[in-house]
């Protein structure tokens, strides 16, 4: 399959938010046009989308940096072309992203009760904290 990843585009939102709910990603109050128009605005670099031959969004990944910790959200891949690399080559793509920063500490938000992506991460080199809780507010 040929598979391109590059920075996302405003025109690519409303993809992103239907592949987001397609896959089954757990749905946040960030999940809508501004915030993602405001994460590009502020980061054009930080939203990375898997496209397909056919020009189809198919996989995304949110690679943040906030000058301190890399940061990796929405690690989402299209059920219909799951276990065929997309995740990895996302992931790899925003720890490139993440390194060329010069972030040293990354670190993934992964929802706890997701079989499939607990599965990935475990299988992806990366460590899992047990010893750590994650507050939200908002």
């Amino acid at each position: 399959m040929h598979l391109v990843i590059r920075p996302a585009i405003v025109e690519d939102i409303r993809a992103l938010l239907d592949l987001w709910a397609r896959a089954g990603a757990e749905p946040t109050h960030t999940d809508d046009q501004g915030s993602l128009t405001r994460l590009l605005a502020r980061d054009p670099d930080a939203l990375l989308v898997a496209v397909d031959e056919h020009g189809r969004v198919i996989g995304s990944v949110i690679a943040g940096w906030d000058g301190w910790r890399g940061s990796i959200y929405r690690l989402v891949v299209a059920p219909e072309h799951r276990r065929a690399g997309v995740g990895r080559r996302l992931l790899g793509a925003a720890e490139d992203r993440l390194s060329a920063a010069r972030a040293v500490r990354l670190h993934a938000v992964v929802v706890a009760t997701d079989e499939r992506a607990l599965g990935f991460w475990q299988a992806s080199g990366w460590q899992q904290q047990a010893e750590r809780v994650r507050f939200v507010l908002g």
